[in-house]
């Protein structure tokens, strides 16, 4: 039986169907990729001419791998 401390790092990543470890490493991917996307889209605020899609394309790929994840 879990307790209510494990169960909070224990539920969510059961809803998405993986294990506390599998969750934190997909969610670190996930917020390097956020990352990326935030530099290049600030890179590309101050020299229009670089990354004119890296972000949008960073995004979208997030989006893709994370839409009706868990449903």
């Amino acid at each position: 039986m879990a307790t209510p401390i494990s169960r909070l790092f224990i539920d969510h990543p059961a809803s998405v169907d993986e294990t506390y470890l599998e969750h934190m490493a997909f969610a670190g991917r996930f917020s390097v990729k956020l990352f990326a996307a935030g530099f290049a889209a600030l890179v590309h605020a101050v020299l229009p001419f670089c990354f004119e899609k890296t972000a949008s394309r960073l995004v979208a790929d997030l989006y893709k791998r994370t839409h009706n994840r868990g449903s």
